[in-house]
């Protein structure tokens, strides 16, 4: 059987940390299975916020990569303030907290000026790029990753020229991302961001979504075909650890502030309260980036002296914390917005057979996820009495040695299951090149 070439555009990439990197590295590790090879185009001299050296890796040393300069102008921004600039990139967007009146003129900036983010300055470059690489190379088919949103617009200036196969990935939807209205935009800026989405969405040849709900929105501003590949998980290769001896919640990955569960911690703090031995056990771990407005309610709440909390750690180290705690918590903001996204780790706690305890809105993709696998329980945030009532059924269970879980169907979410569908998606391509 022949082999399928594919070009995939996309920012984050290892040495990247965090979620956005995952589901690229994966698909890549796989392709070569079904019959695609892989070529990554990837920023030269990228800003990432989070950096996890172990994932370079999980690269195969046959994977091609192509970079290119990128010209960012958060690092021009650097000289005002690093730490502003650094968080602006990492969700200062959705904090609460009262804004200086620098972040207030960067979110500004950000939202009206650079369209549809920052890295819309890779467009040009990339496209001169790539246009001659794809024909000296015999590419058929290129694949865009977004957020940044922008590299779809890589994409459509080559879709444009060449007429090329593309297929525009959608990690998080676009002008309905939660973050969005927080962005200070005109109304100039508003109609310019939803012009770009329907354009990018009515030209590529095939969406790709992370969530049923997405897929649902798009379908309302195009009739191209769109398929749901959620995110998943991987075969990890490391050390097996024995449960921690406290009863431990962990909440691994960033704690914005939207995210804050009042229900959570006013739970937490009735049952010590209330129950001894629960005191005596209980810990709460938090693993990853915590906002001050999630801290401040835990120590309003007298839960400081049971918090550990760890900081941000490797890819690696987290998948080890899965794995170590007593129970796993997931929390969604509470929004129209958000029933959409399904977080990344979520599919690596399933696999941690430890039973998860999330917090979302009504609807979520990721409760219909949870129920579907039985590895875990979903309230909402006006289910108070329920969530304390599950708590302490889990605390019950802990002190039985008898907590855990028995999931179910959880193949389907595996990276190698997850790519396979990928390339049936590329196949369909096969002979197709259109330029």
């Amino acid at each position: 059987m022949s082999t399928t070439k594919v070009l995939i555009i996309t920012y984050y990439w290892p040495p990247a940390g965090g979620p956005g990197v995952q589901r690229w590295l994966k698909f890549v590790k796989y392709l070569p299975d079904f019959d695609v090879e892989p070529i990554v185009y990837i920023p030269e001299n990228p800003s990432y916020p989070l950096l996890d050296e172990k994932l370079l890796s999980d690269v195969s040393d046959k994977t091609v990569i192509l970079k290119n300069k990128i010209f960012e102008p958060y690092a021009l921004a650097s000289f005002l303030s690093k730490n502003k600039t650094k968080k602006l990139g990492a969700g200062i967007i959705t904090q609460k907290k009262k804004q200086s009146f620098i972040e207030k003129a960067m979110l500004w900036i950000r939202g009206n000026v650079f369209i549809p983010d920052a890295r819309v300055f890779w467009v040009k470059p990339s496209v001169k790029y790539l246009k001659k690489y794809i024909q000296e190379n015999n590419i058929e088919t290129i694949i865009t990753s977004g957020p940044p949103h922008s590299l779809h617009l890589i994409g459509l200036d080559l879709k444009k020229q060449l007429n090329i196969n593309w297929i525009a990935d959608f990690r998080d939807p676009w002008t309905t991302i939660g973050y969005h209205k927080e962005l200070k935009l005109s109304k100039w800026a508003r109609a310019k961001h939803k012009a770009l989405e329907k354009e990018v969405l009515t030209t590529c040849d095939t969406i790709l979504v992370t969530s049923p709900t997405t897929k649902v929105e798009f379908e309302c501003l195009t009739n191209q075909p769109i398929e749901v590949i959620t995110n998943g998980y991987d075969v990890e290769k490391i050390e097996k650890k024995s449960l921690d001896e406290a009863f431990t919640l962990a909440h691994i990955g960033s704690f914005l502030s939207e995210r804050n569960p009042q229900i959570l911690w006013e739970s937490l703090s009735e049952l010590i309260n209330e129950n001894e031995e629960f005191a005596n056990y209980f810990e709460l771990k938090l693993i990853g980036a915590v906002s001050k407005e999630v801290i401040q309610s835990i120590s309003d709440y007298k839960l400081d002296s049971f918090v550990q909390n760890l900081g941000y750690v490797s890819h690696e180290e987290a998948i080890m914390h899965q794995r170590s705690s007593q129970v796993l918590l997931l929390i969604e903001i509470d929004s129209e917005a958000t029933k959409c996204i399904i977080p990344g780790k979520l599919f690596e706690y399933m696999v941690s057979e430890r039973p998860i305890l999330a917090i979302g809105p009504k609807n979520s993709d990721f409760e219909n996820i949870i129920n579907q696998t039985n590895t875990g329980v979903f309230y909402q945030y006006n289910e108070k009495y329920e969530l304390k009532s599950q708590i302490l059924s889990y605390f019950n269970q802990y002190l039985d040695k008898n907590l855990k879980v028995n999931a179910v169907g959880l193949q389907q979410y595996s990276r190698k299951s997850l790519t396979e569908k990928l390339a049936k998606t590329i196949s369909k391509f096969n002979g197709k090149t259109k330029g």
